[in-house]
């Protein structure tokens, strides 16, 4: 009989009777959504939490990513990575914009600033790096090239909610930085996002965009959507915020207890480790190289026969689907370390509910690996 399945990860659920009453506050106002008290309220929440001025919260990430290109009237060509959800390139192609894949960085798997340049066209207008796994991007670099060529820069930073650097929150950074509240990501609305503003007037114009370009009942000033999140998942949000700190903090502890039985292991690299007090510990990437001594997609099999659900994120690259291969920057030659990247990594499981026994699991399962086939 298998054994209970061990999910890559699991969304984070407070306690069902504690929202309870943010439901019979719902019931009780009859308003479900249109930036109803719950949407204002967990709006003004997230600010204070991540320390940053302006949020407008959006149904998901997607929408979120696609109403910030609209917001800055971005057009033309837009330098971005092949190491992502295929959210990110697919936001710019809704746009109508063309994407430019640039290669990554070894050890941060982020976009890699020395190979921005040489991608910069007359039709590049914008930078869209993506704070993979959390690991917060090169923004001093990036910010000195846009700066450069005069190019607006969206961070997809669905992965990096509450990360922060030296300053303060890595979402400050750039023109706009987008977030996704998916259930799988450290802090969900069920289904969610929003985009991290620098002032009232630019959240003035994605609140107009996100409602269908409304600004009030008998004008519409833009060729808007609908992006509104409602207000049982703001209500979640709300709740959530309650639970953030304790699931933060656990999964700083999985983290550290991967690293003490993985790190020294020959042929397994684990990424280099976000500050403790600056990360959020959203995956738990490792990379299989070739002296290991069976390949990554064995140990995927492996895992997956003992109901242990790993993932290989980000494989294959975006640059490998359809409606992207075409593209002359999705050239394989032309992107060799997000390649190797996509050949190498699986993502272990980590999540709050995760317990210290089945990390050990997990671990057991890879050290067995070297003991079979070293005797």
């Amino acid at each position: 009989m298998k054994t209970k399945p061990v999910h890559v990860t699991s969304p984070l659920l407070p306690p069902l009777e504690e929202f309870i009453p943010y439901l019979e506050r719902i019931w009780e106002s009859r308003i479900l959504t249109n930036a109803g008290s719950m949407h204002q309220a967990l709006e003004k929440a997230l600010c204070s939490y991540l320390g940053v001025k302006h949020i407008a919260l959006f149904a998901n990430g997607t929408l979120a990513l696609v109403t910030a290109l609209q917001a800055l009237r971005i057009t033309g060509e837009v330098i971005t990575t092949p190491y992502s959800f295929v959210a990110t390139a697919h936001s710019l192609l809704w746009n109508g914009v063309k994407p430019v894949f640039v290669d990554i960085d070894p050890e941060t798997l982020n976009l890699d600033p020395a190979k921005i340049e040489a991608a910069i066209t007359p039709q590049t207008t914008a930078i869209m790096p993506v704070h993979c796994y959390g690991t917060p991007c090169d923004v001093s670099a990036i910010a000195r090239i846009a700066d450069t060529y005069n190019l607006k820069v969206i961070y997809d930073a669905a992965h990096a909610f509450a990360v922060r650097d030296a300053r303060g929150s890595v979402l400050r950074h750039g023109d706009l930085s987008i977030l996704s509240f998916h259930a799988t990501k450290v802090f969900n609305t069920f289904e969610g996002g929003a985009i991290v503003c620098p002032d009232a007037r630019t959240k003035q114009r994605i609140d107009h965009l996100k409602n269908f370009g409304f600004v009030n009942e008998t004008t519409v000033v833009a060729p808007g959507i609908n992006g509104k999140m409602h207000e049982v998942s703001a209500a979640f949000g709300l709740l959530q915020l309650r639970h953030i700190d304790r699931a933060l903090a656990r999964r700083a502890e999985i983290d550290a207890q991967y690293r003490q039985r993985l790190s020294a292991i020959r042929g397994l690299h684990c990424l280099p480790r976000v500050s403790r007090d600056m990360g959020n510990h959203a995956y738990f990437p490792v990379m299989i190289d070739e002296d290991f001594p069976i390949g990554r997609d064995a140990i995927y099999q492996l895992m997956r026969a003992q109901n242990i659900l790993v993932r290989r994120y980000f494989h294959p690259l975006i640059s490998e689907f359809p409606m992207y291969r075409g593209l002359p920057s999705a050239t394989p030659g032309n992107l060799p370390v997000a390649h190797a990247a996509a050949r190498r990594v699986l993502c272990l499981p980590i999540h709050p509910d995760l317990a210290s026994a089945e990390v050990d699991r997990v671990c057991d399962l890879i050290v067995a690996q070297l003991r079979m086939h070293a005797a």
